[in-house]
């Protein structure tokens, strides 16, 4: 590797971490080379910078646009491709939680709503179609208060971050949060009253 001791240590440990994201270790490398340097990057640069053969940084990049995670530069009077990543920390988080939300939890939500229309055919059905449901409802909180969040302008997503235990104090003062699934016996009480007073 052509880099000084800080980028390379910070480009090394970003492959490792980018392997555990999901992301081949290459192309974590890439990305971090791209992330540390001033000035936008062609594929020969890459390749005299990180040692890699010229066809592994080309699957490399694709892999990044791809994802959405680097930007394509053209610089007037040279007829190569150029990359460089958003200026913007927020901007790059955004795209790779959205990215990752798309590819990961989309499919799997899409998969337990299938499974939810499938009567149960027997008791042990019956149980597996309950923990389908509840784990659906549950994903489908979460994606949806994502959606929300990811809505926010950087500076109020940032604001709300911030305030961290406030959040929690706040929470606290106002009494318990209510259970995300209702006790049996409260459900099957709600129920009896129901049918008295429709009767």
């Amino acid at each position: 590797m052509k880099l000084s001791p800080l980028h390379q240590e910070f480009v090394l440990h970003f492959g490792e971490m980018g392997s555990r994201w999901g992301i081949n270790r290459t192309v974590g490398q890439i990305y971090a080379v791209l992330f540390l340097c001033e000035r936008p990057l062609n594929a020969e640069d890459i390749v005299e910078k990180l040692g890699f053969s010229r066809s592994n940084v080309s699957m490399g990049l694709k892999e990044l646009q791809a994802w959405n995670l680097v930007r394509l530069k053209h610089i007037p009077g040279d007829r190569r491709d150029y990359f460089t990543t958003p200026d913007d920390l927020w901007e790059i988080v955004r795209t790779l939680v959205n990215e990752r939300k798309k590819r990961e939890i989309d499919p799997t939500l899409t998969k337990l709503r299938e499974l939810q229309l499938q009567e149960p055919a027997s008791l042990e059905d019956a149980h597996a179609h309950a923990r389908i449901e509840e784990l659906a409802g549950l994903i489908e909180l979460l994606t949806g208060w994502y959606d929300d969040m990811n809505r926010l302008e950087t500076e109020r997503l940032v604001q709300l971050l911030q305030l961290g235990a406030s959040v929690q104090k706040f929470l606290k003062g106002a009494g318990k949060v209510a259970p995300f699934v209702r006790p049996k016996a409260a459900a099957a009480q709600d129920n009896r009253s129901t049918e008295k007073g429709g009767a």
